[in-house]
Parts: structure tokens; sequence; C-alpha cells
């Protein structure tokens, strides 16, 4: 590992996520499918691609860090951005009342902690590479 990248990672913690995380790219992944299904029934086509690219950025995180690859740090990096740009969009997009409530909850209990554990899947299947 270059030694720029070793300084953009930081030192390297004990703090690492318990292997069972490992399976979370994953799970989102399939978790996603049937609410794909839903929005292309709905004819929603900007969602679906945005939905279509989170699912292609999941499975190639989960890809990646079962080969144990340091290239997991990018890939973590591009599914937290695109679930926070997703969770934002949401929000920004959402109408009054019950909308925007739901948009909130969706980010704060679904697509922000996900995002979080995706880029510290990432960082640290770069600190054991």
């Amino acid at each position: 590992m270059s030694s720029t990248f070793a300084l953009a990672l930081g030192p390297a913690r004990s703090s690492a996520l318990p292997a069972r995380f490992a399976q979370v790219p994953v799970l989102a992944a399939v978790a996603l499918l049937p609410w794909l299904a839903v929005l292309a029934v709905c004819h929603e086509t900007p969602w679906v691609v945005l939905d279509l690219t989170e699912f292609a950025a999941l499975l190639s995180l989960d890809a990646l860090l079962r080969r144990r690859s340091p290239a997991a740090l990018w890939a973590g990096a591009a599914v937290a951005l695109l679930l926070t740009g997703d969770a934002l969009a949401d929000i920004a997009c959402a109408g009054p009342g019950y909308a925007v409530l739901a948009a909130l909850v969706m980010a704060t209990c679904i697509e922000l902690p996900l995002a979080v554990v995706c880029l510290r899947l990432g960082r640290d299947a770069a600190v054991r590479g």
C-alpha cells in the first residue's frame, strides 16, 4: 500500500466491524429488488436507474470484500456516496407532510446507516489489505 493511500486511511484501529457485517452489501442489494420492481411498474425511470446503480455498486463491493481487495475502499465510498445522494434526493423531492417524514425516516434508519457500514467495510478491507 502506498504511503499516500495509508495516510488517507489513517491509523489502523482495532474497532473493525464484526465479520458478519461483510454480508450487509449483498443483503442490501437483494432487499432492493422488490423496491426496484415497484419503481419499474410505476414508470419511475430516474429512480430505477439510481437504484440499479446502487444495486450494482453494492454487488461490486460484496465481490471486492470477498476477494479481500484493497479496492473495496473505493467501492465502499461509491456506495456511501450513492446512498447519501439518494437520501438527499428523496428528502428534497418529497412532498409535504407524511411524504417528507417518510423520506427522513428512510434516510436516518436505512440509507445513511447503510452508507456508514459500507464505508467502514471498505476502509477495513483496505487496512487489512
